[in-house]
């Protein structure tokens, strides 16, 4: 699937007045992990009020236990003290790695900018090894732009 195809569904989804904002981005799950092949499990994680800590508020794909997850620790948790995109092409090399799911081989993850402050990330794992490209990091910068006018 060409990544830019998706985008004027994305903004469709961002349009949308019948949708909450969780709605919006629950859809954008829905549809990033049923339309590109290498998305198998899609995430928005949000800083949890004061504390320094993620929890995930919209996903699709295979349930996970790991809602809150603490700055620092994971892939998410260096994102939210990075304030960097972080892509992981093979997930057993990382020390600092929260295994979601034996069939996780690859992750990326893609901090979302409100007034310049990271207030959150989207997180794509995948079950094929590297392939994660820099096409992916752009569109997946260009849907966290749409959902930080959500917010």
């Amino acid at each position: 699937m060409e990544l830019d195809l998706l985008k004027p569904q994305i903004d469709q989804i961002i349009a949308d007045t019948e949708r909450t904002p969780d709605q919006k981005m629950e859809a954008i799950c829905e549809l990033l992990q049923t339309s590109v092949a290498h998305y198998d499990w899609v995430g928005f994680y949000f800083k949890n009020g004061d504390k320094n800590e993620l929890k995930l508020r919209a996903f699709a794909g295979e349930p996970t236990d790991h809602t809150i997850i603490p700055f620092g620790k994971g892939i998410c948790g260096q994102v939210a003290v990075s304030n960097e995109n972080f892509v992981v092409p093979d997930v057993a090399a990382q020390d600092n790695y929260i295994a979601c799911s034996i069939n996780v081989k690859a992750e990326v993850v893609i901090p979302l900018f409100v007034n310049g402050e990271n207030i959150g990330q989207i997180d794509i794992d995948s079950h094929t090894p590297d392939p994660f490209t820099e096409a992916d990091e752009r569109f997946l910068e260009y849907i966290n732009k749409k959902v930080a006018t959500l917010l």
